[in-house]
């Protein structure tokens, strides 16, 4: 791998790894999960991070042709992507990302004719919300070429098998970080989120007025 496409490696993988948030995700799958088996709550840690795969692959491969049939140009998508990663960020900052899912999590939970919560809200919105929807397509119009496009789909797939992994082992990890190690990693996600949303907002500015 050159030095470019290793450089777009770990941009798409740090960009996706944050949005994703799979520190921020395990706690609420554990509390989604306590009612289930270990190979219930393995099984649904599978299929939730497949869907959200195939769900993010849809985006990835097709984004660029919707933009196209809805008049967008790829610089007034950076602005609102970055805009939009960057009130993810805030929100982990200041805790409100994790508040909210906890919420939803609870409402989830609350109702006990839902046994399976792969689908919702795991895959979507969860893993494949908004906030990584428009990451992936950012990323993908930033890569060049086929091997650029290989290199954007390759980080998802290794930041969505290690969100798979830190699902399943949900339970033991929350026992071994507790919450407060799990605050503060978020909270540092979201500032390194923050500076690349900023980022993205720049590099739409610099095209649309060319600055």
């Amino acid at each position: 791998m050159t030095p470019a496409m290793t450089e777009l490696f770990l941009s798409a993988f740090i960009t996706l790894f944050v949005v994703i948030d799979p520190p921020g995700c395990a706690p609420i799958y554990a509390g989604l999960t306590k009612a289930a088996t270990a190979a219930q709550a393995r099984n649904m840690a599978i299929r939730a991070c497949f869907i959200a795969l195939i769900i993010l692959l849809v985006f990835a491969l097709f984004g660029q042709d919707l933009l196209g049939a809805l008049h967008i140009e790829l610089d007034a998508f950076r602005i609102a992507g970055g805009l939009m990663l960057f009130w993810i960020a805030w929100e982990m900052v200041f805790e409100k990302r994790t508040q909210r899912r906890e919420e939803r999590a609870e409402k989830v939970a609350a109702t006990p004719q839902v046994e399976d919560v792969s689908v919702f809200p795991m895959a979507m919105p969860m893993l494949a919300g908004p906030g990584a929807i428009a990451a992936i397509m950012l990323l993908q119009n930033e890569a060049e070429g086929l091997e650029g496009s290989l290199v954007v789909l390759g980080a998802l797939v290794s930041v969505l098998f290690i969100t798979m992994l830190a699902l399943i082992a949900a339970g033991p990890l929350i026992r071994l970080l507790g919450d407060k190690v799990e605050a503060v990693i978020t909270r540092l996600l979201g500032v390194l989120l923050a500076a690349l949303a900023a980022q993205y907002v720049i590099d739409g500015l610099r095209g649309s007025f060319g600055i």
